[in-house]
């Protein structure tokens, strides 16, 4: 029982889950010194796992701050997200250190959500595919940069989106293999056959899928369709209604199924604010009826949070049960999180309940209510 619980008694002992019991509990079965938690016939499921998120309630973890680290794991939590990666966009080399030495500061004294690492969106993406990061920040992929990012945050980084056809490239998905951190791609103009490359050298995961890349074409496939055609390369969905089509969340979920697909919010600090004007990756950046733009009507990130995307999966037709999976139990396999993600034996007692409309009712981070 990994996915959905209900009815069950979860049994829990000292942050982690000891049993889970198929059937409903009678108060008087309680032991004396059990402290007792009543679900009131709502929907338990595993702590979500957001691998792609910038910023909330109106922080962005690229302004170097403790604060602000601390204020998106808050955010995280209040919406049933209890692990994530703190993502960067393209930036100075100053300011990205900045960033990792904020986050390194801030494990292990989360308020809300724990940080699971470090995920480096760029700089070493595709001018032609930028969306909204800054072209100014934009380069070719720099091995010794790469590995002073490393010297400062150890074994904290576990993600890197890349632009694979850049020059350099191919030398730099080598040395992130070397170190066991997730490949990823986008913000790329990636040929098919670019791509197929890049998949079979070690790039694994497609950073917020048809969202900052070449587009498909019948007779240019590009890298949607080399990564539909490797069975182990992972998909990062933004379902939010505005990123991608209904249609195509079928579409992805129909070819990768949720063992390849993970629910992200790519959120920026608007998430948890709403509407209004915010600064965003060097760019000033406006939030309408939800959706962030910047004044060139760019996508600039999404306001969605997990719990939302979780309810939109289901109202796309996506059962329950897998949307769960996409959104805590495959971020955790990709990212090695083996006690994460699921409600098993063993796990980190890192649960939510939501009711009918999928609102969070409670977050519980490692055996303790958030």
């Amino acid at each position: 029982m990994d996915t959905v619980v209900s009815p069950a008694v979860v049994w829990i002992e000292d942050g982690r889950i000891e049993r889970v019991e198929e059937r409903t509990v009678i108060p008087s079965e309680l032991p004396s010194d059990c402290a007792a938690i009543d679900g009131r016939g709502m929907l338990l499921i595993p702590g979500m796992i957001d691998v792609h998120i910038h910023g909330a309630n109106g922080f962005d973890m690229m302004d170097g701050t403790e604060d602000s680290v601390q204020q998106v794991s808050r955010a995280c939590a209040d919406s049933g997200c209890t692990s994530f990666l703190a993502t960067s966009v393209s930036s100075t080399i100053e300011d990205l250190l900045d960033m990792v030495r904020s986050v390194k500061r801030v494990v292990g004294q989360e308020r809300g959500a724990s940080i699971a690492g470090i995920h480096l969106e760029g700089p070493y993406l595709n001018v032609k595919r930028k969306g909204m990061q800054n072209e100014k920040y934009l380069r070719h992929p720099d091995l010794e940069e790469m590995k002073s990012i490393f010297a400062e945050a150890g074994g904290l980084i576990k993600m890197v989106t890349i632009a694979p056809e850049l020059p350099g490239a191919t030398e730099l998905i080598a040395y992130l293999r070397e170190k066991e951190v997730v490949i990823a791609v986008a913000h790329s103009d990636a040929t098919y056959e670019e791509a197929k490359m890049a998949f079979a050298q070690g790039a694994s995961h497609v950073t917020h899928c048809f969202n900052g890349m070449r587009p498909i074409h019948h007779r240019d496939p590009g890298l949607v369709v080399a990564a539909f055609e490797e069975e182990h390369v992972s998909l990062q969905a933004i379902v939010d209604h505005v990123h991608l089509h209904p249609a195509v969340v079928r579409l992805m979920y129909r070819l990768k199924g949720a063992h390849g697909m993970v629910l992200i919010t790519d959120a920026l600090q608007a998430m948890g604010l709403g509407d209004g004007s915010y600064s965003f990756g060097g760019h000033d950046v406006r939030v309408v009826d939800g959706v962030a733009r910047l004044a060139d009507g760019t996508l600039a990130s999404s306001t969605v949070t997990m719990n939302k995307a979780l309810r939109y999966s289901v109202d796309l037709g996506i059962p329950i049960t897998d949307a769960v999976r996409m959104a805590a139990t495959t971020p955790a396999d990709i990212l090695g999180l083996s006690n994460s993600g699921r409600i098993a034996p063993g796990c980190r007692a890192d649960l939510v309940l939501l009711n009918e409309r999928y609102d969070v009712q409670w977050t519980m981070i490692n055996g303790k209510l958030n």
